[in-house]
């Protein structure tokens, strides 16, 4: 009986641990050029998490970042731009930008990752 829930258990835990893949547009707006250029979309995305740690002031900040894309306005170290190539000012219209913004939150979300015993 222990084997058999452990078996089920582990594989629930399988299951939920399954990285999901990023949307279309997410793929096509943002990653082709991030994984051309190598460079690391987690480490962006957490380095935004550790100093703004909301969704809502993150996408914010993405956003401005996104239209005025300055080095005053990057949460990136000066070192970063020696390495990696600077952002061109995105040609998505709002709607669009906002939506690749929510999807880049939605599939780097920390909180998706966790595994948290139900009692």
């Amino acid at each position: 009986m222990v084997k058999i829930i452990l078996g089920f258990f582990s594989y629930t835990l399988m299951l939920l641990s399954q990285p999901h893949s990023p949307s279309l547009k997410l793929q096509q707006n943002c990653f082709v050029c991030h994984q051309t250029q190598e460079i690391p979309s987690e480490l962006i995305y957490r380095r935004y998490l550790m100093k703004y740690s909301t969704h809502r002031v993150i996408k914010t900040t993405l956003l401005e970042y996104l239209q005025n894309p300055k080095k005053k306005n990057s949460i990136m170290p000066k070192q970063f731009f020696i390495k990696f190539p600077f952002k061109e000012k995105s040609d998505l219209n709002m709607t669009e930008l906002e939506q690749s913004i929510d999807d880049y939150l939605d599939y780097f979300d920390v909180t998706k990752k966790l595994v948290l015993p139900s009692f």
